[in-house]
């Protein structure tokens, strides 16, 4: 009878061990597969663009376009899969020629963009009204605003994280404020920057991306305390009298649309106005188009931008001697 109830006790004592290590399995494979879930988790991207949208990535997106050339700039600095780029006009290096067109912010490719299959599209906020056409077959759009060279640095900043390449990201921003504060040991110089369309001249403010070059390259922006337009807050209208009271030793033109022909129309407008004859620049024969490849949407070319507008300032300087 005693020998009965001890193996029966022994097979219930085996029995209870049995459960807890069923249970402490169970427990092992929900704390590995929470593990795991974590794991997963910390994989994902949170992106935060221009606009204050928050966009969420599995993980480092494997393909990306753009209707943005300074961006697109950046995106292959950082080696980034850039599979739709913006229609560019002059010379592209092959890798860029090789990328599938997409028009521009204006004119979009719907079809082309749609054929991509980038899971992000970055664009200017003016693309909003396009938005939804193009998140509806799947694509994230990123909207991207730089006004500014700190714009410029903060932006590659953030997507050097987007694409695990903080590294280059870093040596980029270190190389644009090597520039910075080699330019800015440059003798200040009186300057006006005019951005031209036919038809329309306006003055660029210090708030402008083409103002804060101007700054950081050793100039004075002669028009920086003028009335921003209601329109366009990054610019002026042209007062005629400030800037003949201010004489700047140079002006110098940036246009969209074609270059000669916006130089032309805002001789002649200067020819019809005596006062403009008396400013040094027009004496000097210091007016000049920048390059709208370095000065519109530069990207990583802000270097060159800093540089040519340097050499551009020390050639005025030299001729109002």
């Amino acid at each position: 009878m005693k020998k009965r109830f001890f193996l029966a006790a022994t097979a219930l004592s085996l029995l209870l061990v049995a459960c807890e290590d069923d249970k402490t399995t169970e427990v092992s494979n929900s704390t590995e597969q929470t593990q795991g879930e974590a794991v997963e988790k910390e994989a994902a991207i949170t992106f935060t663009d221009d606009l204050g949208n928050v966009i969420e990535f599995d993980s480092v997106p494997t393909s990306i376009a753009t209707l943005n050339p300074g961006i697109m700039d950046i995106l292959l600095a950082l080696g980034a899969n850039v599979t739709g780029r913006p229609q560019i006009s002059g010379d592209m290096t092959a890798e860029v020629e090789n990328i599938q067109e997409l028009g521009n912010p204006h004119d979009p490719s719907f079809e082309q963009i749609v054929a991509t299959g980038a899971e992000a599209l970055v664009v200017p906020p003016s693309f909003a009204q396009y938005a939804k056409t193009i998140e509806a077959a799947g694509t994230k759009i990123i909207y991207a605003n730089m006004d500014s060279i700190e714009d410029i640095k903060e932006t590659i900043e953030k997507y050097g994280v987007l694409f695990d390449n903080t590294a280059k990201a870093d040596d980029i921003i270190s190389e644009i404020d090597a520039k910075i504060a080699e330019a800015s040991e440059a003798s200040s110089l009186d300057a006006l920057i005019i951005y031209g369309a036919p038809g329309t001249y306006l003055a660029a403010l210090d708030n402008s991306l083409y103002g804060d070059i101007l700054n950081k390259a050793g100039g004075k922006n002669i028009a920086s305390d003028l009335p921003a337009t209601d329109k366009y807050p990054s610019y002026a209208n042209l007062s005629v009298e400030k800037i003949v009271e201010r004489n700047p030793k140079v002006i110098m033109l940036i246009t969209h649309s074609d270059p000669a022909a916006v130089q032309e129309g805002f001789e002649r407008q200067m020819s019809e106005n005596a006062a403009w004859k008396n400013l040094d620049a027009v004496k000097n024969g210091q007016i000049m188009i920048l390059p709208a490849d370095l000065f519109d949407n530069p990207g990583t070319q802000i270097v060159e931008a800093l540089d040519y507008m340097r050499e551009t300032l020390k050639t005025a300087e030299e001729a109002a001697k």
